[in-house]
């Protein structure tokens, strides 16, 4: 069913039998939907390609996945003024033209199981010579670029909060469980009403909501359990049953489940009504793992209550952190994730009155 959702939004896809079967072998094997859209949308610009050169997919070389790769590199970005990373606005920045191979990589790789072709043209790198093939990593088809992840200035960080602070109440929560519980947007507007335990101050993020299906257990603070309270007394004059935590108050809408897009929108609003245009409902995440290392968390600690995976992109926000210069500069950071929640829910200005 989601399969034929995508072939509407991308044709191409039903003049490909052999794409449109690898891709309703991901849904069936329960890919999450936005894997599967994401997968539709680079094989799909691959195909468009592919028909406008006149080639067979199935035939397709190495020099026509150049080709593509070429086009996506100089291909103007829709991003506009908006575009603020250094590799972007000439072309698709550098994470987002690996998002596009990746399909392309995987379904070479069906049509080489299937038996239809001996090679894929996209591989995974090849051998070096002067380099020891038992060593190192091959380099891929584009070289992957890592950054460290973008935080604000605390100057920023100020101008974020004095505008937020004069947004409704579920908006001024939803900000501060981003940053006191490091969410991710699809598990900040997923969580539900049975999902939150007051008494001993958590939350579940569901595994099917997160990055690397993985559940697991978040504390917030005593300050963002405040703003909860304030929210929840506020949700019941929207709607008193159990289910999303999150309720658009749109006439439109009114007590529906608030939507990815509807929270992007906002966060993206006022990040421009704040003068800090690179702020992004991902950022607050960010923020908050830097600020656990500058605390002097473990890796394994922060890796855990981020979610992620491996300690490989958690040693990110521990480089960022510059946690190894001094064991003196963590001390004098261990009240700032208080504080900064503090700041959140209006906690210091309440302490002062």
């Amino acid at each position: 069913m989601f399969v034929t959702v995508l072939s509407e939004k991308w044709p191409v896809l039903d003049r490909h039998a052999r794409a449109a079967e690898w891709l309703q072998i991901w849904s069936d094997l329960g890919r999450a939907p936005r894997t599967i859209d994401a997968y539709a949308r680079g094989l799909g610009e691959f195909l468009l390609a592919c028909e406008r050169d006149g080639i067979a997919p199935e035939t397709a070389n190495r020099s026509h996945i150049a080709a593509f790769v070429r086009e996506l590199r100089v291909r103007p970005s829709r991003g506009g003024a908006n575009v603020l990373a250094m590799d972007s606005g000439a072309g698709l920045a550098n994470a987002t033209l690996q998002q596009r191979l990746v399909p392309v990589r995987l379904f070479y790789d069906f049509l080489v199981e299937e038996g239809v072709r001996e090679s894929n043209p996209v591989g995974r790198g090849r051998y070096t010579p002067g380099r020891g093939r038992g060593g190192g990593s091959a380099r891929g088809l584009v070289p992957r670029m890592v950054k460290l992840p973008w935080i604000p200035a605390e100057a920023e960080w100020l101008q974020v909060l004095k505008v937020f602070r004069a947004e409704p109440i579920r908006n001024r929560l939803m900000l501060a469980l981003a940053y006191d519980a490091a969410l991710r947007r699809e598990e900040l507007c997923s969580l539900r009403t049975d999902d939150i335990d007051p008494a001993h101050r958590t939350l579940r993020v569901q595994a099917e909501t997160t990055k690397t299906r993985q559940e697991r257990m978040v504390p917030y603070s005593a300050s963002t359990g405040v703003l909860l309270g304030e929210y929840l007394r506020h949700r019941a004059t929207l709607s008193r049953a159990r289910g999303p935590l999150f309720l658009s108050e749109s006439r439109r809408n009114l007590a529906q489940p608030l939507t990815l897009w509807t929270w992007s929108k906002v966060v993206r609003r006022l990040a421009l009504a704040a003068d800090v245009p690179r702020f992004s409902t991902h950022t607050t995440r960010h923020l908050c793992l830097t600020d656990l290392a500058r605390m002097g968390w473990e890796l394994h600690a922060i890796a855990s209550f981020a979610g992620h995976r491996s300690t490989e992109s958690t040693l990110r926000y521990i480089h960022l952190s510059g946690r190894e210069l001094s064991a003196r500069l963590n001390a004098s950071m261990s009240h700032l994730h208080a504080w900064r929640v503090g700041m959140l829910t209006g906690a210091d200005e309440r302490g002062t009155e």
